[in-house]
């Protein structure tokens, strides 16, 4: 069904001007639980779009490092102000355009401002260290400074909060950025973009560009004045970006996950479900830290996965801007196509499908990317669904017989991000934290869920391992140290 109302067309942001891409071509983000609901329209861009655009963040850049933080502080804190002001209807426009429920949409608005006040308080505390000298007539220091134009590269999963997270430690370090948003989402990372600009960031310390990766990536990567990239996205992707970088540009790779749940014997079934659910269905299985392997001690096995299948069948599918709903849509045809053909991979390769995986396509369903979250069992480690990511509801239970083998197939993927246990025992406990390989490890909570000020990253090919996100060790990729000598 059709919805009738007038379509925005929007612009990009390049030297505090907003302006349609050169082309003047534009397309279209639309509502993944009704495709026939256009969100808005944005500027095609190009590279000679993204050229002015960094040309502008590199005029700004001198005037923007010699600012005073405390300025820059102000600024942040201002468009954290706006956000929260704008909450109802930004997390209104997010579900639209994203498909999570408006309970996450406003939960990720908060958090992206929270993200904004946080970094702009450790903004004033970049300092430099006093070091020890062997010759009493010359005093030794360093002093932290930015590196200048940055480059920011972001998901459509998380499409507020991500972006916050890295434009915030560059802005307060005294950067200057170039945002291309994933043109999934190009309307809440604008958002962002004009709350910082009315905010009162100059003309060019942020510059705002929409378009096809195809079309924006490569100059985003290779121009000479781009210091770094920070960038969020899928493993091949990064690849690329790296490949691509030159020598002396920094890079911040986000990538995927292929994140377990230890359940051990001690843990409480009903509180192991509702983590697995947490984890691997509350944002339709897509997010990169999402649990997609949940990893059973086989006593417990069948106990589990009876209360993983109950609960899960007490979930509501549907539209996110509706009361109620548990699981948004999928974000898009692709996304909808790949879930779908994992479920025959697991299928074809021996695993049980116990619960969902149905394409939904009747009623209010019609018109959407909506499919039923998938529950596997009979899943062995080498299974391509307990391998790949996939990055939807799918949930693959693998039966093991001791901790020790939990262990094992736990670290037995490429990737690193995320992990999680349930279990009360100390040693266990102790032991888990100690030999899983991840960046990020939890407790009795969902492999979900990062605050802005602790370190986020992952090992292996999750992420490159030199620079975190999130914390104050964020602010160690925006700047770079130099060595003072001098002679009294």
């Amino acid at each position: 069904m059709a919805i009738e109302t007038t379509v925005q067309t929007f612009q990009n942001l390049i030297d505090g001007e907003w302006v349609e891409a050169a082309s003047k071509a534009t397309f279209e983000s639309i509502n993944p639980a009704n495709v026939s609901d256009i969100v808005g329209r944005f500027p095609a861009s190009e590279e000679a779009d993204v050229v002015k655009a960094i040309e502008a963040a590199q005029r700004a850049f001198q005037t923007w490092r010699d600012t005073a933080p405390s300025k820059r502080a102000e600024i942040l804190y201002k468009a954290a102000d706006l956000l929260e002001a704008g909450l109802e209807s930004y997390a209104m426009e997010l579900t639209r355009e994203e498909g999570k429920t408006l309970a996450s949409s406003r939960m990720e608005i908060k958090r992206s401002a929270q993200t904004l006040r946080y970094y702009a308080f450790e903004g004033l505390n970049i300092s430099g260290e006093t070091l020890p000298s062997d010759d009493p007539t010359i005093s030794i220091s360093t002093k932290k400074e930015p590196l200048g134009v940055v480059t920011v590269i972001t998901p459509w999963n998380f499409p507020i909060s991500i972006p916050a997270r890295k434009i915030a430690p560059a802005l307060a370090a005294g950067n200057t950025v170039v945002f291309k948003p994933a043109s999934d989402t190009p309307l809440i990372a604008l958002r962002l973009v004009q709350a910082l600009h009315e905010a009162g960031l100059p003309a060019g310390v942020i510059n705002f560009v929409t378009g096809s990766a195809s079309r924006t990536g490569n100059a985003l990567v290779t121009h000479p004045s781009v210091k770094a990239v920070t960038f969020t996205g899928s493993t091949r992707a990064g690849e690329t970006i790296q490949r691509s970088v030159r020598l002396s540009t920094r890079v911040q790779l986000e990538l995927g996950g292929k994140n377990p749940l230890l359940v051990m014997e001690d843990a409480d079934v009903e509180q192991a479900a509702e983590l697995a659910i947490k984890g691997g269905f509350e944002l339709t299985g897509q997010a990169c830290t999402g649990t997609s392997r949940v990893i059973v001690m086989d006593g417990l096995h069948d106990r589990f996965v009876r209360a993983l299948v109950e609960k899960t069948g007490k979930l509501t599918i549907g539209n996110g801007c509706r009361q109620g709903v548990d699981i948004g849509p999928l974000a898009n045809a692709s996304q909808l196509k790949n879930v779908l053909e994992y479920m025959e991979i697991g299928k074809a390769e021996g695993a049980e499908l116990v619960y969902g995986g149905e394409h939904l396509t009747e009623g209010e369903y019609a018109d959407g990317y909506f499919v039923r979250p998938a529950v596997f069992t009979n899943v062995t480690p080498s299974m391509r669904i307990a391998q790949e990511e996939i990055f939807g509801p799918v949930i693959a239970v693998i039966r093991v017989s001791s901790f020790e083998e939990a262990m094992r197939v736990a670290n037995d993927v490429e990737y690193g991000l995320s992990a999680a246990i349930c279990t009360q025992d100390p040693v266990r406990i102790h032991h888990f934290v100690n030999q899983i390989q991840a960046g990020v490890v939890k407790v009795n909570r969902p492999t979900t869920g990062n605050a802005p000020q602790v370190p986020f990253g992952g090992v292996k090919m999750s992420s490159t391992a030199t620079y975190r996100e999130s914390g104050r060790g964020a602010l160690e990729f925006y700047t770079q140290i130099k060595s003072v000598y001098h002679g009294v």
